[in-house]
């Protein structure tokens, strides 16, 4: 056989690839890829995607300009790519089509000692500065966001890094460049993005809760061990010093077996149980809302939304319990090593019909785990909260938030022994578990071949889905026995709709 031979076509296009594109340009890829030449010639297609200029918008003082989505209206993804191209080969009559997308698992760039990861940030504004604040000491190569009028700080600290509004536009035009990425966004968009991410073999730190449904947090930790990604969620709070001595506390048999636990939380702090807004205001210059909406369905734009105010939506948020049960039920699940729950219930103030309610209350079965006794679980939010315990002090009083072990030899509020007294008199437990970097460091470290970070997939993944099956619970009323194995609610089978989502149509994920 010959020599192989290289041959790249570049499509170049400021808008749409697939219009832009001559047919005769992708006759040519076609015809050799289609006859006797393709056993010695490999074919590259790349498309480069130029910035829309006349969608460039300015920040500030006119010196940070983002990148437009070229395609806003029409989102690109390599599926649609290719069978455009095939489309257009068949009507030149061009014998054959292109393949299919590989399939080829694409894993991560091994990164050398003491080298800077190469991090790309989606999300800017609010917790996204944040986030990208905790990735100075790498190199952050590219930002986005679909409003930059809320992200102005970031754009200022780093005049010189691209930025997009489009993740697919940024993924794509700076693939070979990118190591990582940050996702803080509006929850229904956490899946898509690190999952795009994920399959180019790249590292990702997904905000809390992990993902928007059930089903997607079980896709995301597998998708992540298939590619050999590590993982970190957001809830920082799991890396604290208190987390680990709450654990040697539980673990010493400070308090007995733990039967069950209570936690609560002054959640919702942003609007709930109110219907959707019939006024149609303009959509602000600087936000893309068909971005912003991305895999949801298609609505007007109102300030309802955007900013901040989308947890308390059904389409875009998870409530209450998705925003502060991933950070309370980490320790829990750690301290009494938790696995699925067999059952959750909830009830609630009147249920408005797109939006979570005011106040809540779910309530977990947890099964035995070995020698570990059954444990019942309560959430409580909306200012809802549990009995004073009886070992609480006449003089104090339950905070706004927090978390009550019972055991049945004691109780543990908040890290620390009841009564108080019994904390000064009992010695601190023996320190048995590792001690953490740090939230972030823990990723970054994992990122460079280190150790899986303490929130990574395989341990967000499944907490993800026993607090998602509570908002399922809250949301139809009803007691749901969970078969975890099978990724499915057994007794009441129209529930299991609300394990999946439904993407917007034009939205390939």
């Amino acid at each position: 056989m010959g020599r192989i031979c290289e041959l790249t076509v570049r499509l170049s296009s400021a808008s749409n690839p697939l219009v832009a594109a001559s047919a005769s340009e992708w006759m040519l890829v076609a015809f050799f890829r289609s006859t006797r030449w393709r056993s010695r010639l490999r074919v590259t297609v790349n498309v480069e995607m130029r910035p829309h200029h006349d969608g460039d918008c300015d920040v500030s003082d006119g010196r940070h300009a983002w990148r437009q989505a070229p395609m806003q209206n029409h989102p690109l993804s390599r599926r649609s790519l290719l069978k455009g191209a095939a489309s257009l080969a068949a009507l030149a009559g061009v014998a054959g089509s292109l393949p299919a997308a590989s399939t080829a698992v694409r894993r991560p760039r091994k990164v050398q000692p003491g080298e800077k990861l190469n991090i790309a940030c989606v999300g800017c504004g609010g917790k996204g500065q944040t986030d990208v604040e905790a990735m100075a000491g790498e190199n952050i190569v590219a930002l986005c966001d679909v409003d930059w009028s809320k992200a102005k700080r970031v754009a200022q600290q780093y005049p010189d890094v691209p930025k997009f509004q489009d993740y697919r536009v940024m993924l794509r035009e700076l693939d070979e460049r990118i190591d990582a990425v940050t996702v803080t966004t509006p929850d229904h968009m956490h899946f898509p993005i690190a999952k795009m991410a994920i399959e180019m073999g790249k590292h990702v730190y997904v905000q809390k809760p992990l993902t928007h449904t059930v089903w997607e947090a079980r896709q995301l930790a597998e998708l992540a061990r298939r590619h050999g990604v590590a993982t970190q969620m957001g809830n920082q709070g799991q890396a604290e010093e208190g987390v680990r001595v709450l654990c040697e506390y539980v673990g010493s048999g400070a308090i007995g077996p733990v039967r069950e636990v209570q936690v609560w939380t002054n959640r919702p702090i942003w609007p709930q149980g109110i219907e959707r807004p019939k006024e149609t205001p303009p959509v602000p210059a600087t936000l893309n809302w068909d971005l912003w909406l991305g895999v949801a369905p298609a609505r007007p734009y109102h300030p309802a939304y955007h900013p901040f105010k989308w947890r308390g939506w059904f389409d875009f948020g998870t409530g209450a319990l998705g925003d502060i049960g991933c950070h309370s039920f980490a320790p829990i699940q750690r301290a009494l090593k938790l696995g699925p729950p067999s059952s959750v219930e909830a009830v609630s103030s009147p249920l408005a019909k797109e939006a979570f309610p005011l106040a809540s209350i779910v309530r977990y079965q947890f099964p035995a785990r070995g020698d570990l006794p059954p444990v019942k679980l309560t959430w409580y939010d909306g200012g809802l909260k549990p009995e004073r315990p009886a070992e609480l002090e006449a003089d104090r009083t339950l905070g706004e938030g927090g978390t009550i072990f019972v055991g049945d030899k004691g109780v543990i509020y908040n890290g620390r022994l009841l009564p108080e007294s019994r904390m000064h008199a009992q010695p601190p437990p023996p320190r048995t578990l590792p001690r953490s970097p740090g939230h972030y460091q823990e990723w970054l470290l994992a990122c460079k071949g280190g150790e899986p970070a303490g929130s990574n997939f395989d341990i967000a993944g499944p907490q993800a889905e026993t607090i998602l099956l509570g908002n399922i619970a809250l949301r139809t009323q009803k007691r749901l026995l969970w078969d975890a194995e099978n990724l499915r609610i057994t007794n009441v089978p129209d529930a299991n709709e609300q394990l999946r989502p439904r993407y917007r149509e034009g939205w390939d994920v």
